[in-house]
């Protein structure tokens, strides 16, 4: 079976990358598992964003979360990845990954 190719967008490599060790593995293996198109072990839709858009939550030396679209034929887009300080998901968080996705789906129309 041929593996979706992973496209980050934005900075979204670059933060996975600062995740503590164990955080940043299960975050890699969940995003092969959605690359061979299953559903990873914790996610949860993330409409708020965009239609067909997911939260992957890792639970590893405190809370993380990579927010990505699968949806498509091509590829898997990573829109974002953020440590979690609090219960609710920051605006801030939300605006980028929504903006990310905006820009995602404006580029595909042309």
């Amino acid at each position: 079976m041929l593996l979706k190719p992973l496209i980050w967008l934005g900075d979204s490599r670059k933060r996975i990358r600062s995740f503590p060790a164990r955080a940043r593995v299960q975050a890699g293996f969940a995003l092969w598992t959605v690359q061979e198109g299953r559903e990873p072990s914790d996610w949860k839709p993330m409409s708020s964003v965009g239609p067909g858009v997911q939260e992957i939550r890792v639970h590893a030396d405190g809370e993380y979360r990579v927010i990505y679209v699968a949806r498509f034929q091509e590829a898997v887009y990573v829109l974002h990845a953020f440590g979690k300080k609090t219960r609710r998901t920051s605006r801030l968080d939300l605006e980028l990954a929504r903006h990310r996705f905006g820009v995602l789906i404006g580029e595909r129309k042309q």
